[in-house]
C-alpha cells in the first residue's frame, strides 16, 4: 500500500486523495485515472488538519504526507465520520478557518519537501542494439528495446508504468497477451502489435509521426469497425486527429521523442568534447615547439614565475567558425525541441485541449523526469549568460518547455523535485550455457532541481539588468516587453520554430535586455503556476530552499561556528557563498552643495567622476556580462575566497576582498583591491590597484608593490598572453591574482629567481611575508577593517579563529627570527647573509591577533 500511495503522490495527489483513491479502486492505475479526472479533488487533510510524515521504505528523506491514526499493529483505522472532509479550497476563507477558536487548516503539503540527500540503485539489462526494415526508409532503423524503453529511470513505481506500457505496445515472449489488441466491438478479431510498430527510431521526427498516422487508426476486417490501434477503444465521432486519440499514444511519442532529443544532445556533446580535446593537444604541441625555441621564455616559469610571462599571444583563430558550429547545432536541437513539445500535455492548446493533455499517461511524467530533465540541467548548468544571451534560440526554446511543464497540474510537481542523476555505475557480465547477459549496476543521486538551477541563472539576469540599468539613462533602455512578448518570444508553427526568435536588427544590448526579461518572465511563470497548483506555503518553503543573493551589507546574518572544525567549515561555505556578492553604497557624502558630481572612497575616484554621465553602449553590455557571471561565480571555500563590493549606484565601482589561499605564506590574510571598470571596458581591462599596504610602506609579493600596482599580463602590467577584447573577464584577472600572486613560493615571481625554488633565500623570502601577512593582513585587518568588509573580515576570522590559531602556532616554529623586511627583495642581495638575527616583533604580533581572536 505504501508504495501504491507514493506513485500517487508522485502524480500530483496528497496523500489523503491516495488513500481515499485507493480505498474505493484497488488498482493503482484506475484510482489514478478517477485522480486525474477530478473525482477526489474535494479530499484534503483530516478533520483535525494535522500533516504528517511518510516515510518512504526505498529512500532516508521524508517523501509525503501521512495520518497518524494507526493502531499498534501498524493497520489503519477508520475515524467515524471520516468521510466528512475540510473544503480546503473554500472561497470564502481560503482555505482558513477564522475567528474566535477558530483552528487553521494546515497547508496539504506541509510535510513535503524535495531533498537532495537521495541515492537509488537500479540495475539495468545491456541490450544488443537491434536493427529492423520498415517500410517509410531505405535504410534499417534502430529498435528502441525495452532496456532502451526504461533506462535512466531510479524510482521504483515509475518503472511499473514504462514497463506496462511497452508490455502493451509490443509482443512479448513473455506472454500470451502482450501486443495482442482485440477489436473493441467483442467479434472476437485481433490485431498483433509488433515492437517495430510503436518503438522504431526513425531518422526524423516527422517520419516517426508520419508512420504512427499510418497504423493507429485500424478497421477491423471482421466488423468493419474504427479503433485506436494504441488503446483498442473505438474512435469518437469528433477524432479528427488520431494521434491525440489516448494518453498512450501521448506518451509513446513523448518517450520515443525525448530519446531521440536525447541520443542527438549526447552526440553533439561528444563532438564538442572530441574538437575541443584536439584543440587543446594542438596548443599544447604549439607551446613545447616554442619552450624548445626558447627556453628562457614561453609559457613557462623560467622567465615570469607566474605562468603569463613570454610574448605568446593569444590564439583566437578558428572562434568564428567554432561559433557557426554551435549555432548550427543549436537550430537543429531546437527544431526537434519543439517538434516534441507539441506533443507534451497542455490545457492552453491553440485550438484547445485534447482528451489526453486533461489525463496524460502517468509515464508522461517519467520520460520528461529522466531525459528532459537531463538535457535541462546540461544547458542550466551554463554558468555563462552572455553564452546564453548569443545561443537565445535554443535557450529559449528550453524556457517554453518549462512552462509548458508548469503549467500542466500533473507535471509541474517536477519543477522542483531534485533531478536523479547517475553518480557511477558497474558493468556485470553474467554468463550461462545459453546465453550471456551484461548488466549495469546504476546509482543515482539527487541534485539541483530544475527550478534551482533555473534560479542560479535568474540571479544573473537580475544582476545583468541593474547593470544595463544603472550604466544608461532611462530614455535609453528598451521599452519593457508586454508580458505576452516575453511568453511568447518563440511562436511554434505547425511545430516548427521561427528561424529568428530576436530579430537581428536588434543591438546587443537589446538582446540581452530582452533575454535576461524573457528568463525571469519564465521563472515568475513557473512560480505562478505551482502557487496556484500547490499554494503559497509550498512556494515559500521551495524559495528557502534556493540559492540567494545578497543586495545589501543589511541582509548579513549571523553564523554559527559550530562546535567542531567540520562544523566551521559547513558555515563558512555557507555564508562566504551567500555574502560573496553584495550591492553597498561605496560614495562620500557631499559637503559642498555645489558639487554635484559624487566622490568614492575608491582610488580611482577622479576616473570614476569624469564617467558620471557616460552613455557607452558597448561597455554597459560587457559590465552587464560580467555581473552576470560575478553574482554566482566568485570562489569560495574554506581554503580561499574572493568577496565583492559593488556600489549600488554604479555598478563600475568595486571593492574586492582575497582571502589568502591554503599552502601559502598569505594563507588566511586580507587583501583588498579596488578595481574600475574603466571608458574602455570590456575593450581593455579593467583597472586594478593593491591596498593593503598599511600606506604603501609594505610589498608582499613581486608582483604586488607597495604604490599597489599589480603586475599581470591580463592587466597590462607584464608581458606575455594579454586581455582578449570581449573574451576576458574580471573573474579571470581575480582567480589569476589569487592562484598565481598570492602562491606557496612567491620568490619565484621575480622572473630573475624563477629557477630558485627551494632555495634559502626563497624559504627566507616565505618568512618575511608571513611577518608582513601578520601585522598587516590580519592584525591590522581585524583591528582596522576596512570598508565595506568590516563584517566580511570579523566573520571570516572568528569563524576560522580555532584553524587560524594553529596556523600561526606552525608559523612561529617556522620563523627564522631575522628582522622584518617591509621589501622583501632585500633577502635576495649579496648581502643578505649579513641580515641580523634580531627581535622581529613575530611573537608579539601572534600574541596580540591571538587576544582578538578570544575577543571574537
Amino acid at each position: 500500500m505504501d508504495r501504491e500511495i507514493q506513485q500517487l503522490v508522485e502524480m500530483g495527489a496528497t496523500a489523503t486523495q491516495a488513500r481515499a483513491a485507493l480505498k474505493k479502486y484497488k488498482d493503482v492505475m484506475q484510482a489514478a485515472e478517477k485522480f486525474f479526472e477530478g473525482e477526489f479533488e474535494h479530499v484534503v487533510e483530516d478533520d483535525i488538519g494535522r500533516a504528517h510524515q511518510y516515510q518512504s521504505s526505498t529512500t532516508n528523506h521524508v517523501q509525503d504526507v501521512e495520518m497518524e491514526n494507526e493502531d499498534e499493529d501498524g493497520e489503519l483505522e477508520e475515524d467515524e465520520g471520516s468521510d466528512a472532509y475540510i473544503d480546503y479550497d473554500s472561497d470564502d476563507d481560503d482555505g482558513m478557518s477564522k475567528g474566535p477558536g477558530a483552528h487553521k487548516v494546515n497547508d496539504p503539503y506541509a510535510g513535503i519537501f524535495f531533498s537532495k540527500d537521495r541515492r537509488e540503485e537500479v540495475i539495468e539489462i545491456e541490450e544488443e542494439p537491434i536493427f529492423v526494415s520498415v517500410p517509410e526508409v531505405d535504410q534499417k532503423v534502430q529498435l528502441m528495446t525495452q532496456g532502451k524503453w526504461m533506462a535512466g529511470c531510479a524510482e521504483g513505481g515509475e518503472q511499473s508504468f514504462l514497463f506496462s506500457l511497452y508490455s502493451q505496445l509490443s509482443e512479448s515472449q513473455l506472454s500470451d497477451v502482450d501486443g495482442i489488441c482485440p477489436c473493441p466491438s467483442g467479434c472476437g478479431q485481433t490485431v498483433t502489435r509488433k515492437q517495430s510498430d510503436f518503438f522504431a527510431v526513425y531518422p526524423d521526427f516527422a517520419t516517426y509521426i508520419k508512420h504512427l498516422q499510418s497504423i493507429v487508426p485500424q478497421k477491423c476486417i471482421k466488423c468493419q469497425t474504427e479503433f485506436c490501434f494504441a488503446c483498442g477503444e473505438k474512435f469518437s465521432q469528433q477524432a479528427s486527429d488520431p494521434l491525440w486519440h489516448c494518453s498512450n499514444l501521448q506518451s509513446v511519442i513523448l518517450g520515443v521523442g525525448l530519446f531521440m532529443i536525447q541520443k542527438l544532445f549526447e552526440q553533439q556533446k561528444e563532438e564538442s568534447e572530441s574538437r575541443d580535446t584536439t584543440e587543446r593537444e594542438a596548443k599544447r604541441r604549439k607551446t613545447r615547439d616554442i619552450d624548445d625555441d626558447d627556453p628562457i621564455g614561453g609559457l613557462g616559469q623560467k622567465k615570469g614565475g607566474i605562468g603569463y610571462a613570454g610574448e605568446v599571444k593569444e590564439d583566437s583563430s578558428g572562434q568564428a567558425e567554432a561559433q557557426a558550429i554551435q549555432f548550427a547545432k543549436d537550430s537543429t536541437i531546437r527544431a526537434l525541441l519543439a517538434e516534441v513539445r507539441a506533443y507534451l500535455p497542455s490545457l492552453q492548446r491553440p485550438g484547445g485541449a485534447r482528451p489526453s493533455d486533461y489525463l496524460p499517461h502517468p509515464s508522461s511524467l517519467t520520460h520528461l523526469r529522466r531525459r528532459f530533465n537531463l538535457i535541462a540541467s546540461e544547458l542550466l548548468r551554463n554558468d555563462s549568460l552572455a553564452d546564453m544571451s548569443d545561443r537565445h534560440g535554443l535557450y529559449f526554446e528550453l524556457l517554453e518547455w518549462l512552462e509548458t511543464i508548469s503549467s500542466h497540474e500533473s507535471l509541474c510537481s517536477m519543477m522542483p523535485m531534485p533531478i536523479m542523476k547517475n553518480i557511477s555505475q558497474q558493468t556485470v557480465v553474467k554468463k550461462s550455457s545459453h546465453s550471456t547477459i551484461r548488466e549495469r549496476k546504476i546509482i543515482y543521486e539527487g541534485s539541483a532541481s530544475p527550478r534551482e538551477l533555473l534560479e542560479a541563472i535568474a540571479l544573473q539576469a537580475q544582476a545583468a539588468l541593474k547593470g544595463l540599468e544603472s550604466s544608461r539613462a532611462p530614455d535609453d533602455l528598451p521599452p519593457e516587453p508586454s508580458e505576452e512578448q516575453k511568453r511568447k518570444a518563440v511562436v511554434v508553427i505547425k511545430g516548427k520554430p521561427k528561424e529568428d526568435t530576436l530579430p537581428d536588427s536588434l543591438d546587443e544590448t537589446a538582446k540581452l535586455y530582452s533575454f535576461c526579461n524573457r528568463l525571469l518572465a519564465t521563472t515568475a511563470q513557473i512560480d505562478r503556476s505551482l502557487r496556484e497548483l500547490k499554494g503559497d506555503d509550498f512556494v515559500n518553503r521551495m524559495h528557502q530552499s534556493l540559492p540567494k543573493a545578497f543586495t545589501s551589507a543589511s541582509d548579513t546574518i549571523y553564523v554559527d561556528v559550530g562546535d567542531t572544525e567540520e562544523d566551521a567549515k559547513e558555515a563558512y561555505v555557507k555564508w562566504a557563498t551567500s555574502s560573496r556578492f553584495e550591492y553597498c553604497d561605496l560614495t562620500i557624502p557631499a559637503t559642498d552643495d555645489s558639487d554635484e558630481t559624487l566622490n568614492y572612497k575608491h582610488y580611482f575616484n577622479n576616473e570614476i567622476r569624469m564617467l558620471a554621465n557616460a552613455n557607452i553602449p558597448k561597455r554597459s553590455v560587457a559590465i552587464a556580462k560580467e555581473l552576470a557571471i560575478l553574482t554566482t561565480n566568485l570562489p569560495v571555500a574554506w581554503d580561499s575566497s574572493i568577496f565583492l563590493r559593488v556600489d549600488d549606484t554604479r555598478v563600475d565601482v568595486i571593492k574586492c576582498l582575497i582571502t589568502g589561499p591554503e599552502g601559502t605564506p598569505y594563507h588566511n590574510g586580507c587583501y583588498l583591491f579596488d578595481v574600475f571598470l574603466g571608458a574602455n571596458y570590456n575593450q581593455s581591462s579593467p583597472s586594478v590597484k593593491y591596498m593593503t599596504t598599511s600606506g604603501g610602506k609594505y610589498r608582499f609579493n613581486p608582483n604586488l608593490y607597495a604604490d599597489g600596482k599589480v603586475c599581470l599580463s591580463l592587466l597590462g602590467t607584464w608581458s606575455g598572453p594579454g586581455w582578449v577584447p570581449f573574451k576576458s573577464t574580471l573573474l579571470q584577472v581575480l582567480i589569476s591574482i589569487q592562484s598565481m600572486i598570492l602562491c606557496e613560493e612567491p620568490y619565484l615571481n621575480e622572473p630573475g629567481w624563477a629557477s630558485s625554488a627551494g632555495t634559502p633565500q626563497s624559504k627566507a623570502y616565505s618568512a618575511n611575508c608571513r611577518r608582513m601577512v601578520v601585522r598587516v593582513a590580519m592584525l591590522d585587518a581585524l583591528r582596522n577593517p576596512p570598508e565595506p568588509f568590516e563584517e566580511v573580515i570579523r566573520t571570516h576570522f572568528r569563524l576560522k579563529a580555532r584553524s587560524i590559531q594553529e596556523q600561526l602556532d606552525g608559523w612561529l616554529n617556522e620563523d627564522d627570527g631575522r628582522a622584518l623586511v617591509p621589501d622583501g627583495a632585500e633577502y635576495s642581495g649579496p648581502g643578505r647573509d649579513s641580515i641580523p638575527s634580531v627581535p622581529n616583533g613575530f611573537k608579539e604580533d601572534i600574541d596580540a591577533l591571538a587576544d582578538l581572536l578570544k575577543d571574537l
